[in-house]
């Protein structure tokens, strides 16, 4: 079970960060919501997209790691 909640996170993570890139403009009332204080911009939306996609190459390699080598 605990490898299902693994690759549940790499893909919300990746939709995310995909979304993020393909459309900025749509994703900033997320943002405006999440990130309160601060206004996005294009700029921030596309860095935190590309952040969630780092983030889910890291759980992926976690995932990938904890299935072959039986940790």
């Amino acid at each position: 079970m605990h490898s299902v909640a693994l690759a549940i996170g790499v893909q919300l993570s990746l939709i995310v960060g995909i979304a993020g890139l393909l459309w900025p403009e749509k994703l900033k009332p997320v943002y405006e919501v999440l990130m309160f204080p601060w206004y996005p911009t294009c700029r921030t939306v596309r860095l935190h997209s590309v952040g969630a996609i780092g983030v889910s190459l890291m759980i992926f390699l976690l995932w990938y790691v904890r299935a072959h080598w039986n940790l």
